[in-house]
């Protein structure tokens, strides 16, 4: 998150008519503070101490994108067939040179349809407008027994002996938070 620039780099041809002794720069070096534009001062001086000052702007930016690092997770669904995450869950120490603004998971919501491995890509945003992803496995598991509910039944012998039920007629409203 640093950078610096020289007077010389500022200098946009001073000249003397004795000889220029010296060139310097009010403020050279710049952090992540300073992205954008920033009024600097030249001081030149001639090989007789004379000195004069123009104005000039360096423009500071910061084009590098942050580091992404995700991990895999994994997520219980709960008794309505429902589980969620989050980008910080997800991030496994992301970083920027300049600092962090955002995380986003383009997945957090999942379903009974999601039961297994999904995967996600999580974003990173710095503080200035670059991003870079990390791809990360999210796992999601039912681990909700079903409510088994039964119900007596009645059947009859027929002229063998014999009768028979199903698991239907028995069932009284069992139920899963992810279908039976």
């Amino acid at each position: 998150g640093n950078a610096s620039t020289t007077a010389e780099a500022v200098n946009n041809g001073s000249a003397d008519n004795c000889g220029i002794a010296s060139l310097a720069l009010d403020i050279a070096d710049f952090t992540c503070a300073n992205v954008g534009q920033n009024d600097v001062v030249l001081t030149v001086t001639d090989v007789n101490g004379n000195s004069s000052t123009a104005n000039a702007v360096v423009t500071v930016v910061d084009e590098i994108d942050p580091t992404a690092l995700a991990q895999n997770v994994t997520i219980y669904l709960d008794a309505d067939g429902n589980a969620s995450t989050t980008a910080e869950a997800v991030d496994n120490g992301s970083t920027d040179n300049c600092g962090i603004q955002s995380l986003a998971l383009d997945i957090e919501a999942f379903t009974c349809a999601h039961v297994g491995q999904n995967n996600v890509v999580l974003t990173v945003t710095d503080v200035n407008g670059n991003s870079s992803t990390a791809n990360a496995v999210v796992t999601v598991v039912d681990d909700i027994d079903p409510t088994a509910l039964a119900q007596n039944v009645t059947i009859y012998l027929d002229a063998d002996g014999n009768a028979s039920t199903t698991a239907e007629a028995v069932n009284n409203g069992s139920a899963d938070n992810c279908g039976i």
